[in-house]
Order: structure tokens, then C-alpha cells, then sequence
């Protein structure tokens, strides 16, 4: 990980880009080396079945389990996430390779999921200690100056703290009828 900290924006895109389409494609020779052609093959496009198989079923659950979030009149904060997951690791899936099949199953399995999930978390919350993350902020109480750049006001958030304006116009406006009003203090 030290690694991508170090590495602007185009290396990184280089990585994701070039790197990791030839070091699959090196360790696909290698199967098809050891294993052969045809059972090298056959791998590949189980591996892509067998991942949109259980990509449209985990896409199912989550829908499910986002439907009833609505319905309960919450939010769907782990639906959302876990049907970004799964919608990530579809496409890992159909790109052919032994790394993104591995990555793309991780993704769609909820244990590992869930696991990949929270270390993902766990770092932008670091990040956003750091101050190596700024979250702008867009709505009401936050306004836009113009004239000059960054004009936009900023707010640091850090975990376990609430925007007080924010709470203050939430609290005015849960009398409303058929409004879904999002605290993060409630999750």
C-alpha cells in the first residue's frame, strides 16, 4: 500500500491500465503452459459464468435487501455499499484473468466482502483524520463563493462528529410527511 501513496494520479491509472492486464496475461500463459490450452480456456469462461451467475444472484439479494431499507423508511447505507461491491466485482469477473476472478469472487462473496468493505472504511476515515481527504460540501448552509479559486466552503468531517447546522435542519424538518431525513449520528 506504501506503494500507491507514493504514486500520482497516472500511475496509478498506469497500473490499473497496463500493469495488470500483462501480469495477467503472463500468468494466463502460464496456465495455459502447465494446464494447456483447452483446460486453460474452460477455466476462463467458468469463471466468467459462474461469476455472472452469482453476480445476478447477489445483485437480487442486495436489491432486496435496499427495497426493504426503503420500506422501512431508512437508509440503505450498506445496500448501497454492498451493491457497489457487487456491481465492481461483476465486472472484475468478466475480464478475463486470475487476479480479477479472485477479486471479482472476493467482492461477491458477503463474508470477504464485508471484510474489504471495513478496510476500505477503516482507511478513508484515517485519511480523513489526516486531512488528506477534504470533504466539500454542496446544500443547504453551505454556500459557494465566486471570484476566485476553491471559492467553494469547506468542511472537514472526522468520524463520530455532527454537523450541528446540518442536525438543526434535520430535526426542523422530520415533521414532514413521506420525507426520509439522513442523521449519521443514527446509523
Amino acid at each position: 500500500m506504501w506503494v500507491l501513496g507514493c504514486m500520482g494520479l497516472l500511475g496509478r491509472l498506469a497500473l490499473l491500465f497496463v500493469i495488470i492486464p500483462i501480469v495477467e496475461l503472463m500468468i494466463l500463459i502460464e496456465l495455459g503452459r502447465v494446464l494447456g490450452l483447452f483446460p486453460t480456456l474452460l477455466l476462463i469462461l467458468l469463471t466468467g459464468v459462474g461469476g455472472a451467475i452469482l453476480a445476478r444472484l447477489e445483485g437480487l439479494r442486495v436489491f432486496f435487501q435496499f427495497r426493504d431499507a426503503i420500506v422501512q423508511a431508512q437508509i440503505p447505507g450498506q445496500a448501497i455499499l454492498d451493491g457497489l461491491s457487487v456491481l465492481i466485482g461483476g465486472a472484475f469477473l468478466i475480464t478475463p484473468g486470475v487476479l480479477t476472478d479472485f477479486l471479482g469472487f472476493a467482492l461477491l462473496l458477503p463474508p470477504s466482502r464485508r471484510w474489504i468493505q471495513r478496510r476500505l472504511r477503516a482507511r478513508l476515515e484515517q485519511q480523513i483524520k489526516d486531512g488528506t481527504i477534504h470533504v466539500v460540501g454542496m446544500g443547504p448552509g453551505i454556500r459557494f463563493r465566486s471570484g476566485f479559486s476553491g471559492s467553494a466552503a469547506r468542511t472537514s468531517w472526522r468520524p463520530g462528529e455532527g454537523n450541528p447546522r446540518a442536525q438543526h435542519d434535520a430535526e426542523s424538518r422530520r415533521s414532514r410527511e413521506n420525507e426520509i431525513v439522513f442523521n449519521p449520528e443514527e446509523e
